[in-house]
């Protein structure tokens, strides 16, 4: 069996892949988004080990021989799942897997802007200056004693606001469907948006997700709230986010991912006051690669002694 890991892979990263390889499976890594070298190894390929390039209809019909899409990580949104379904090509993810690192990349982001990390950082490094202005005296905040509000309740919700909770902050929790918080407060999105210092987004991109964040909803948050988003980033209109930012009624923003990836250098999000901007990060660690491997091992096990597959989605 052929497996075609389609990511950019450095000398760590491609020794675990090598790990994997048995005399019934040689894993191929291509790090193109496209061209020849994917093209071959396409033609050739059993399974491909999703990341983050998209996975069109197209690039399936240049693999004749494809039975599963493996996504190494949650989202599913780069994946043309009816494309998938039309070929009856499996199409499984990993939830849980990289729940750890997002939530304390999370954690990190609040505190990044509420003390202002990133740009304190460059004062010192670049430009040599140790001392604050005495405006900066009111600038930076804690989040014991903020209200954090959290959209959407799976596996990094449900961890987050215990430790949110830990560290004095008190937890809100919006969610389409019905659940029984460990410590957060269930409450109605309006009641979230009008409370929280903090919100949070956790839930998948869909067409009832999509834009979640908008100008009408920004309007609702409270004064000087700060917004944390390392879910999609189509969740948020960015525009009425940025014009929030300049005016002032936004604090902050923490931001791991964007409606346009990768983000253009000349990007307006980049120009606008405090905001911590990452490369769509949350997820990766090492410990979240090895447990992804791990996970995508035992499914292409299963493909091939023809068992059921964990975590089948198409």
């Amino acid at each position: 069996m052929r497996a075609l890991f389609h990511h950019p892979s450095g000398p760590w990263l491609r020794q675990q892949l090598a790990a994997l390889e048995s005399d019934q499976l040689a894993i191929e890594i291509v790090a193109e988004a496209d061209g020849p070298n994917l093209e071959e190894m396409l033609a050739k390929s059993d399974v491909l080990l999703h990341v983050l390039h998209p996975v069109s209809a197209a690039m399936m019909a240049r693999a004749p021989n494809l039975q599963l899409i493996q996504k190494i990580g949650v989202g599913l949104d780069a994946i043309d799942l009816e494309a998938a379904r039309a070929r009856n090509i499996a199409v499984c993810n990993m939830p849980g897997t990289n729940t750890q690192a997002v939530v304390e990349l999370t954690l990190g982001l609040m505190l990044s802007v509420l003390r202002g990390i990133p740009a304190l950082d460059d004062q010192l490094r670049r430009r040599g200056t140790w001392a604050l202005p005495p405006s900066a005296q009111g600038q930076f905040g804690e989040i014991s004693g903020k209200v954090v509000g959290l959209v959407g309740y799976g596996h990094v919700s449900r961890r987050l606001e215990a430790v949110l909770d830990a560290l004095g902050g008190t937890v809100l929790i919006h969610s389409r469907t019905a659940f029984s918080p460990a410590i957060g407060t269930c409450v109605p999105r309006q009641a979230l948006l009008a409370q929280s210092d903090i919100v949070s987004l956790h839930v998948p991109e869909t067409v009832e997700t999509r834009n979640w964040l908008d100008a009408k909803a920004i309007d609702q948050m409270k004064p000087g709230a700060v917004v944390i988003n390392t879910a999609r980033g189509r969740l948020i209109d960015e525009k009425a986010m940025i014009a929030a930012l300049k005016s002032g009624h936004l604090a902050g923003a923490g931001l791991d991912v964007f409606a346009q990836e990768p983000l253009d250098r000349g990007s307006a999000i980049l120009s606008a006051p405090n905001v911590v901007a990452l490369p769509h990060v949350a997820w990766l660690t090492r410990e979240t690669l090895q447990r992804s491997l791990d996970a995508a091992r035992e499914n292409i096990t299963r493909l091939r002694q023809g068992c059921a597959l964990l975590n089948r989605h198409v």
